[in-house]
């Protein structure tokens, strides 16, 4: 009788256990999926109305009238697709774009407590991003800490390392990178790890690096959206937003770089609909990882000044400044912000040739309202404000090979570099 009454209660547990965790969606599968970049030209009702025709997915917003569109195309419909703009110019970024997210996801093993250069050679699961941090830190105990800005949504922190140099923690302005706000731009999670692994490495063996680090306090937020992050590693490679719902949709997702609250009810700027990549949400800052990050920013600028925000995105290669939510705004600093810009981007151009554009947001690449850019500006007052978009144009868009990794790394450390060196 015991013997049964224990298998009741094991089937009991096994069964509640069933009910309380539903069965993970399969992952979806991108084989055969092609990604073809059309000249939109003057276009643009032509190619919104096909997109919409065959319920497709674009990478950079809306077609908009005299730039590309980079449109995401299931086999089933490529040919098709590919008829009705066969008088357009066409270039195919991806002929099968599943093969080259399985080369891009071919993560090698990191072996805890090995925080060296190798772990650019390749992405990672999130919880080796996490452990990565823990051994960076671990390898310089009196100078670094992990600290976090709050939760996401499904609980898991939103993790920085904080350094800092000979005159200890928090008595110098800070500088603070964010990395992956859209979940699927992973390159930004490994150039946001490779300048702090940059800086912490080499300050003991570089004058001008112990220079920059004795100056400011650095951190460095690797994964701001830590539950859309894991989405894409589980679920959805292409995954943008966070995991909210919305009351009255069955979409999920609030994308939350247009939820912060600042200029969140410019029209223009951000979609209303819940199934757009660009929702803004119910409410301004209704998300709670924007939530979370205004609020340590806000203390963190209280308590010890803001230097630096640079918030970092792929793909397109620009190096932006405020504003988003205006094209016709600027800075009070827009003057000084273009100078630094643009020496940036000639440094990044003097490291491996490429060229990326500079200005502010809205005439650079588009407008965007209730962006982070806008509101640490604006709001929590940072002396310098940028975002990048990181490579490339548009030859492998979100899914960059890892082979990538390392020279991205370098460029962006010598456009960041460039800042440090010029910021008055």
């Amino acid at each position: 009788m015991k013997l049964l009454a224990a298998f009741s209660s094991a089937l009991a547990l096994a069964t509640a256990a069933s009910i309380a965790t539903p069965p993970r969606p399969a992952k979806k599968s991108y084989d055969g999926y092609k990604v073809f970049r059309v000249a939109v030209g003057p276009e643009t009702n032509r190619i919104n109305a096909l997109v919409e025709k065959y319920d497709l997915k674009t990478w950079k917003g809306a077609p908009r009238a005299g730039a590309y569109a980079d449109i995401v195309v299931p086999p089933a419909q490529a040919s098709a697709f590919r008829a009705d703009v066969a008088d357009l110019e066409v270039i195919t970024m991806h002929q099968d774009l599943g093969a080259a997210i399985a080369d891009e996801s071919s993560f090698s093993v990191y072996a805890a407590g090995s925080a060296n250069a190798t772990w650019f050679n390749s992405y990672h699961a999130y919880s080796d991003h996490l452990q990565f941090l823990r051994d960076l830190q671990s390898s310089f105990p009196s100078q670094s800490e992990i600290v976090t800005a709050g939760n996401s949504l499904n609980g898991n922190p939103i993790t920085a390392i904080h350094f800092w140099g000979s005159a200890g923690k928090g008595v110098k302005p800070a500088i603070v990178l964010h990395g992956t706000v859209h979940a699927r731009e992973w390159i930004s999670t490994m150039v946001v790890e490779y300048l702090g692994y940059n800086l912490l490495t080499n300050y003991a063996t570089s004058a001008e690096i112990k220079s920059f680090v004795d100056k400011y306090d650095f951190y460095i937020f690797p994964v701001v959206n830590p539950d859309g992050f894991l989405y894409t590693q589980s679920s959805d490679r292409l995954w943008r937003k966070n995991r909210q719902s919305t009351s009255g949709s069955t979409c999920i997702g609030h994308d939350i770089n247009r939820n912060w609250p600042y200029q969140w009810s410019v029209t223009g700027g951000a979609s209303t609909n819940p199934c757009a990549e660009d929702f803004k949400g119910k409410a301004q800052s209704d998300a709670p990882e924007t939530t979370a990050l205004a609020a340590w920013l806000k203390t963190t600028k209280a308590n010890q000044g803001l230097k630096l925000f640079i918030d970092y995105h792929s793909y397109s290669q620009l190096f932006m400044t405020p504003y988003g939510y205006s094209c016709t705004t600027v800075s009070a600093k827009n003057t000084e912000l273009q100078a630094l810009a643009k020496g940036a981007v000639a440094a990044i151009k003097a490291t491996h040739g490429l060229t990326y554009q500079y200005g502010p947001i809205c005439s650079t690449i588009y407008k965007a309202t209730g962006s982070s850019v806008d509101y640490v500006n604006d709001v929590v007052g940072s002396d310098y404000t940028f975002t990048t978009e990181l490579r490339d144009t548009g030859n492998n868009g979100f899914v960059l090979p890892a082979n990538q990794i390392v020279p991205t790394g370098e460029e962006t450390y010598a456009a960041f570099r460039y800042l440090l060196l010029n910021m008055t």
